[in-house]
C-alpha cells in the first residue's frame, strides 16, 4: 500500500476533533497516515523519528484519544495485534493474508454500505459493519513453497 502523498494539516485535524494540539499527537497522526494498518510498535518507532523523546505511554494515550474521537480507526483481525489507519468514516473493509499478515483496504462490495443491511437486525440500529476477508496475497501465492 502506498503511503499518503499529501500531508494534511494535523493541527487543524486535531482542533476539528476538539483535541489539544501537541507535538506527540501530531507525530502519531503523521505516523498512522504514513503507515496504514501499522501496529503500535511501528507507530512508536515512526513517531520517535519526529519526536525522539516521546514515551510509549504517550503514544498509546495519543492513539486512544485519536481513536475515541474518530480521527483514526483501530482494527484487530483475529490472531493479530491492534492496527491503526486514518481512513475513517466510509465503512470500508479489509483483506488479510493468512501467510504474511499483510492488510489491505477493500471497499464495500456493492456501493453505499450495503453491508449495513443485516438479514435480521434484532432491533439494533446498525451503523457499522466489520467485514474481514481472509486469503493468500499475490506475493505469497507466487512464492516458492519451502522444501
Amino acid at each position: 500500500m502506498e503511503p499518503m502523498t499529501e500531508e494534511p494539516d494535523y493541527s487543524a485535524v486535531l482542533r476539528s476533533a476538539a483535541l489539544r494540539v501537541t507535538r506527540p499527537r501530531m507525530a502519531v497522526l503523521h505516523a498512522v497516515g504514513r503507515h496504514p494498518h501499522a501496529d503500535t510498535e511501528l507507530i512508536i518507532n515512526a513517531t520517535r523519528e519526529l519526536v525522539p523523546d516521546v514515551s510509549r505511554q504517550t503514544v498509546y494515550d495519543a492513539l486512544n484519544a485519536l481513536a475515541a474521537t474518530g480521527l483514526v480507526r483501530r482494527i484487530q483481525p483475529a490472531g493479530s495485534v491492534a492496527r491503526y489507519e486514518t481512513r475513517v468514516g466510509d465503512n470500508h473493509h479489509h483483506v488479510v493474508c493468512r501467510n504474511c499478515g499483510v492488510i489491505a483496504d477493500v471497499d464495500c462490495a456493492v456501493g453505499e454500505a450495503p453491508c449495513l443491511t443485516a438479514s435480521d437486525d434484532l432491533g439494533f440500529e446498525v451503523d457499522e459493519a466489520e467485514v474481514i476477508y481472509w486469503g493468500i496475497c499475490p506475493a505469497c501465492s507466487t512464492a516458492p513453497s519451502p522444501q
